[in-house]
């Protein structure tokens, strides 16, 4: 039953959405504050215990980069970039031929928009047979009506909304351990 609530600690992958230079200043300033913490949580998990890592950047010609607060993390961790111009990642051809096939059937889901990229990704991952889990608290939208109407329809689609650090704290099963500690610290 947990495994329909909590993504497997030992099988599961983090997809980082267009969280970029250019668009996050659209975003509500303490929403997206609370994403890029919380994302940053999550990379340092993801790193933790080895799970797969991507990033999508939107036509970052135009939107920039992704933020560079979580640009060092993911080229750390080894992350794998890609560019897009589609709304979903998984119909972007790289994605579909190249990243698809390496990801486990878990996927945490976060960045933005909410109710654009985030959602058409997540209901068409859920559709293809992945069960996604997206932190409230580590995705962002231009309003939070916007945002909070996305995590509505992602969980209509089955995907589970939970938060970062009931991911986190999934993840790690028990305190006092070397891990536990460094991922304690960057709960804040």
């Amino acid at each position: 039953m947990s495994d329909a609530v909590y993504p497997n600690p030992t099988s599961t992958a983090l997809l980082v959405i267009d969280i970029q230079e250019r668009l996050i200043g659209a975003m509500e300033p303490e929403s997206a504050q609370r994403m890029v913490r919380q994302t940053a949580l999550l990379i340092a998990t993801a790193a933790e215990f080895g799970w797969p890592v991507v990033y999508s950047e939107q036509y970052s010609k135009g939107l920039g980069p992704t933020v560079e607060s979580l640009r060092v993390p993911l080229e750390a961790c080894g992350a794998r970039r890609v560019e897009k111009v589609e709304f979903s990642c998984f119909r972007n051809a790289s994605f579909a031929a190249e990243v698809m096939p390496m990801l486990p059937n878990h996927i945490i889901v976060v960045g933005m928009e909410a109710h654009i990229c985030v959602l058409q990704t997540v209901t068409d991952l859920q559709a293809r047979g992945h069960q996604i889990f997206v932190p409230l608290d580590a995705v962002s939208s231009r309003q939070a009506d916007a945002r909070d109407n996305g995590l509505a329809l992602m969980a209509r689609a089955g995907a589970v909304v939970t938060n970062a650090e009931s991911v986190v704290f999934y993840a790690l099963q028990r305190a006092g351990t070397e891990r536990f500690k460094r991922l304690q610290a960057l709960i804040k």
